[in-house]
């Protein structure tokens, strides 16, 4: 099964675009998630970031999460092989 996500700026045509889905052969169900918070698009595997992704990437761009530093190349090849 595939899924398909719609943005509908415009609050007045929800419904319509709704009830248009609903018409085409082949879909199952149709769920409206208003003010849902935008998902960043992989092109390459033409998929959706997951949640945890999104959380990480929200925590960076907040600032919350200012990463990991390394004082030196062999620390952070350390960490690395320890992964």
């Amino acid at each position: 099964m595939a899924t398909i996500v719609l943005q509908v700026p415009d609050e007045n045509l929800v419904s319509k675009v709704k009830q248009a889905c609903k018409m085409i052969v082949g879909v199952t169900s149709v769920k409206l998630q208003k003010n849902a918070k935008p998902r960043l698009y992989d092109p390459e595997t033409g998929e959706f970031l997951n949640d945890k992704t999104m959380k990480a990437i929200e925590k960076v761009r907040s600032g919350k999460d200012k990463g990991t530093t390394y004082s030196s190349f062999e620390e952070f090849e350390k960490a690395m092989r320890a992964l």
